[in-house]
C-alpha cells in the first residue's frame, strides 16, 4: 500500500505537485504539463541550468505517481538541506536570488522557453548559492508575447529590495503579510521621493504601479491587440532589472549585534578560545547530522560545525550580523552554512492557505544539535521568557543542546538590566541546572576561563506523556 503524502505548499501549480513516499521526496509531472516538459528535456534547458548550478538537478523515476489519472512522469530532485524563505533572508541573499532568477529568465530565452513564474519562494539556498527548485516553472516561449511573469519579479525581489536599500531594512518581512509579493502600488508609497528620479525604480516600480492601478477595473476589449514584443525587447527588459537590481545596496553597519563577539568586554582572547575549544569538542563527542546556531551572529561558532561538513543554520536577530555572515559564506565558497533572519521570541510561523504554504520554523525541525551560545540572557530577562519555557522550546527541536548560561554578575547582562528593575530572583545557574536537568540530562558543564559564564552540552529526555 503507498504512503503518500502530498506536500501542502505546491498545490498551486496544475502541471504537477511534490508528494513524500516513504520518506522520498518526488514531483510528479501531470499531462497538462506534457508539451512544456519534453521541450525543457530535449531543448537541453533543463541539463544548461543544472549543470550552471542555477536548476536544482533531477532524475526520472520509474516509480508509480501519487495521482495516476493526471500523472506523465515522476522527478526525483536533489535534496537540500534546509528550506528558508525570503523574508529569513539579508540583503545580498535577496539580492543574489533576484540577479539567479534572472539568469535563468535570459538563458531560458535563449533556448526557446521562459519562465511562467518568478517567485521568490522557488529560489532556494543549495551548497551556499541560490538555485531554482521548481522544475516546472518554464513554458515554451510564444513569439511576441511579454514576459508573464514580470509583475511577480517586481513583487517578489525588486520591490522588497529597493525597499531595503531606500527605506529600512526590516521592510522585507512585509512578505510574511504579503505571501504572494508586496503590492506594487504599497512600494510606490514606501518609497522615498528621490526614488522618482531614478529610471529604473521609476519605470519597473512607480509607473508600473500607476499601469496596474490605471487597468485593474478597465473592461478589456475583445477587439483589442495585445502589443507584440520582440526578442530583443525581450532582452532588454531583462538586462534592466539587472542593472536596477545590481545598484541597490544596503550598508549594514550600526546595527545593534553585529560587533558583539569584537567587543572585549564578553571575552577575552582567552575565554573565547576555550569556549570554541569547548564547542568543537562537543562536536566531535555527538557528531550531530544537522546544527542550528540560534543567535548566531556573524557565524563564529556556526563554522565549528559547517567546516566539518554539518549541515549549518546560523539564526540571528540582527540583520547586520547576517548579511556580515552571508556575504563571509559566499566569499569562502562555504557550502555547509545557511546565514539567516530569525527572531525566536516571533519566530516564522505557519501561513498562507489553510497556514500550511510556508511552514514555521518549529515545522522544519527537529535538528540534532542546537547550539544556544550567549542567548539565555537576552530571552530570559529582555523578553522575560522563563527558564521552564525555555527549556521545554529547546526540548522540542533538538536531541543534543550546547547551551551557554551567562549570570548576572556579567557585563553584558547588567548592561540588559541597566534600565529597568531586577524581577528575575529565579535567574541563577542553580535554577537554570534545576529547570533544564527537569528536559535535558546533562553531560558536561565547565566553566569558560577568565569569565562567569558556563557552559553545558545536555541530551534531550524522553517526553513525559503523562
Amino acid at each position: 500500500m503507498k504512503n503518500d503524502q502530498r506536500l501542502a505548499e505546491s498545490f498551486r501549480d496544475p502541471s504537477g505537485f511534490l508528494f513524500k513516499r516513504d520518506g522520498t521526496l518526488f514531483r510528479q509531472v501531470n499531462r497538462t504539463y506534457a508539451d512544456n516538459f519534453n521541450y525543457l528535456e530535449t531543448s537541453k534547458l533543463s541539463k544548461a541550468l543544472s549543470d550552471a548550478g542555477l536548476l536544482i538537478p533531477h532524475k526520472i523515476v520509474e516509480v508509480e505517481p501519487a495521482d495516476p489519472d493526471q500523472a506523465y512522469k515522476v522527478l526525483q530532485p536533489e535534496l537540500l538541506d534546509f528550506v528558508s524563505y525570503p523574508y529569513e533572508w539579508s540583503f545580498s541573499q535577496w539580492k543574489d536570488a533576484a540577479l539567479t532568477t534572472l539568469d535563468i529568465q535570459r538563458i531560458a530565452f535563449e533556448h526557446g522557453m521562459v519562465l511562467k513564474d518568478a517567485s521568490a519562494y522557488n529560489i532556494q539556498f543549495h551548497q551556499g548559492r541560490p538555485i531554482l527548485i521548481d522544475t516546472l516553472s518554464f513554458e515554451i516561449s510564444k513569439e511576441g508575447e511579454p514576459w508573464i511573469a514580470y509583475r511577480q519579479f517586481c513583487q517578489h525581489f525588486l520591490a522588497p529590495l529597493a525597499l531595503m536599500s531606500y527605506s529600512d531594512i526590516r521592510l522585507g518581512q512585509l512578505l510574511r503579510v504579503f505571501i504572494d509579493g508586496i503590492p506594487l502600488d504599497l512600494a510606490s508609497r514606501l518609497l522615498p521621493r528621490r526614488t522618482w528620479f531614478n529610471l529604473n525604480i521609476l519605470s519597473h516600480l512607480h509607473v508600473h504601479a500607476l499601469s496596474q492601478r490605471h487597468f485593474a477595473n478597465r473592461e478589456i476589449s475583445k477587439t483589442s491587440v495585445k502589443r507584440s514584443v520582440s526578442s530583443n525587447a525581450m532582452f532588454g527588459l531583462v538586462d534592466s532589472l539587472r542593472r536596477c537590481v545590481l545598484k541597490l545596496s544596503w550598508n549594514p553597519s550600526g546595527t545593534e549585534w553585529m560587533d558583539y563577539y569584537e567587543d572585549s568586554s564578553s571575552y577575552s582572547e582567552e575565554s573565547m578560545q576555550h569556549k570554541e575549544k569547548l564547542v568543537q569538542a562537543f562536536l566531535i563527542q555527538v557528531q550531530p547530522a544537522s546544527v542550528w546556531d540560534i543567535g548566531a551572529n556573524t557565524g563564529r561558532f556556526s563554522r565549528l560545525s559547517s567546516q566539518q561538513s554539518i549541515p549549518t543554520v546560523a539564526f540571528d536577530i540582527d540583520h547586520g550580523a547576517v548579511e556580515l555572515n552571508y556575504l563571509e559564506s559566499k566569499r569562502n565558497e562555504e557550502t555547509k552554512l545557511l546565514p539567516l533572519v530569525m527572531d525566536f521570541t516571533n519566530p516564522s510561523s505557519f501561513i498562507g492557505w489553510n497556514l500550511t504554504e510556508r511552514m514555521s520554523i518549529l515545522g522544519r525541525g527537529p535538528v540534532d544539535m542546537v547550539l544556544a551560545l550567549a542567548l539565555v540572557h537576552h530571552l530570559a530577562i529582555s523578553n522575560n521568557v522563563p527558564l521552564g519555557s525555555l527549556a521545554h522550546f529547546f526540548r522540542g527541536i533538538s536531541q543534543w543542546l550546547v547551551i551557554e548560561f551567562v549570570p548576572k554578575e556579567d557585563r553584558q547582562v547588567q548592561r540588559l538590566l541597566r534600565f529597568r528593575e531586577d524581577i528575575f530572583s529565579s535567574y541563577t545557574v542553580e535554577q537554570f541546572e534545576e529547570t533544564f536537568a527537569a528536559y535535558f540530562r546533562i553531560h558536561t558543564r565547565e566553566r569558560i576561563h577568565q569569565s562567569q559564564r558556563m557552559l553545558y552540552l545536555m541530551e534531550a529526555l524522553p517526553f513525559n506523556d503523562s
